[in-house]
């Protein structure tokens, strides 16, 4: 179940750059995909997190020129981050000798890390792919969609076989994280610290930043919980959503809101094993709004600006997307029930900054128009829909 799109620009991205970096959170199907697409290809994988694979790599220039015909997989390429320097004389030998395209796939489980490097040193020979876990357009409709806001979208935790094993999967991916990988890629931070910092967030699911609030009930500085939310937002586990920001003569909301990204991991951290717990918990509207974000953010083209409007009068618009000039900006609420009531709060924003479509997405499947040129909407619909939006210049490097 891993997504056909991201397929598909992997490949459209390896006919034009030399080198394709797919970036996604450890366990989201990075490595199911490169090899899917391997296996189309002479190709070479290699595992750096394997002490034998980083062995054939001691000479990386003798090593791949033995493979110069073959896409080059590279899985887990943080372990060895002195290779993008070798990489960037190795592709620009190979375009003096005609091979210009297609040459490396990179897989990475950070922005952080692949961003420092590769932005480094191979500016103009690299392209990127996000790999998010499964979304509302890649499940079937009904319970399948319930299940995966429950469980989330990473794939083991959404195919596992009863609720307590996807519970448990989620818990091990936490703790993997916080003992593993964020020693691997910040500073040290106290894992019990971070976990902690990490469940805050998850209390206070789609609420404004406050990194003083936050520190004080860490003992640290406000600068430090920064420094921390940057670290999981690098690791993709959370995102910060910022403020819409437009001279619009209204006194706008400047801090950003905070999401814990993946819904499963957010229920995992607050304890929240099934559905009926979730719907009788005080998070289950935000954890809503997150999961809807989190699907339309990851279908939406590239190059989409993504925020949310508020005033400090209370004129309010939970997602903004700007598609550029030729689909202008959509306007989002999100509702969850199977009433696609909108708050007059809604309505005045929608004046305040006239959108060229206006959306309330709700719990149910029918689609229908709402008052003020508004229309209700199912999240697969909207996802479907904004999944064929194409923008122009998208799709180059």
């Amino acid at each position: 179940m891993i997504a056909r799109h991201a397929r598909s620009r992997i490949e459209e991205a390896l006919a034009r750059q030399a080198a394709v970096a797919l970036i996604g959170p450890r366990q989201v199907g990075k490595t199911t995909l490169a090899l899917q697409i391997g296996d189309q290809r002479p190709s070479i994988y290699l595992d750096l997190e394997a002490a034998a694979d980083r062995d054939k790599l001691s000479d990386p220039v003798l090593f791949l020129a033995r493979h110069a015909d073959k896409l080059v997989i590279l899985d887990e390429i943080h372990r060895m981050p002195t290779l993008f320097e070798a990489l960037r004389g190795i592709i620009d030998s190979g375009r003096r000798a005609g091979r210009r395209t297609g040459r490396f796939l990179i897989l990475g489980s950070a922005a952080i890390d692949l961003l420092r490097q590769s932005g480094e040193t191979l500016a103009g020979r690299i392209e990127y792919v996000d790999l998010t876990p499964l979304c509302a357009t890649e499940v079937d409709g009904g319970q399948d969609v319930e299940r995966l806001w429950v469980r989330g979208g990473f794939p083991d935790s959404f195919l596992a076989a009863r609720a307590v094993d996807s519970f448990r999967t989620r818990l091990s991916f936490i703790r993997t994280y916080l003992e593993r990988d964020v020693p691997m890629f910040g500073p040290r931070i106290p894992a019990t610290t971070l976990e902690r910092l990490w469940t805050m967030l998850a209390h206070n699911q789609g609420t404004l930043l406050n990194a003083s609030r936050l520190a004080s009930g860490l003992d640290v500085s406000a600068p430090t919980v920064t420094r921390y939310i940057d670290l999981l937002c690098d690791l993709l586990l959370v995102r910060r959503l910022p403020s819409f920001h437009a001279n619009v003569g209204k006194r706008l909301v400047r801090s950003p809101k905070t999401y814990v990204r993946d819904s499963g991991l957010l229920h995992a951290l607050l304890g929240i094993e099934t559905y009926d717990e979730l719907l009788g918990h005080p998070v289950a509207g935000p954890s809503w709004e997150g999961f809807v974000i989190e699907n339309l953010l990851a279908i939406a083209p590239e190059r989409t600006r993504a925020s949310f409007y508020r005033t400090a009068r209370g004129a309010e618009i939970d997602l903004l997307l700007e598609l550029g000039a030729q689909h202008g900006t959509w306007a989002i609420e999100i509702k969850r029930g199977l009433s696609a009531k909108t708050e007059k709060g809604f309505h005045i924003a929608l004046e305040d900054l006239g959108p060229a479509r206006a959306f309330v997405v709700y719990s149910g499947a029918d689609r229908y128009p709402k008052s003020g040129g508004i229309e209700a909407i199912g999240l697969r619909e909207l996802g479907e829909e904004l999944g064929a939006v194409t923008v122009p210049g998208s799709e180059e490097p």
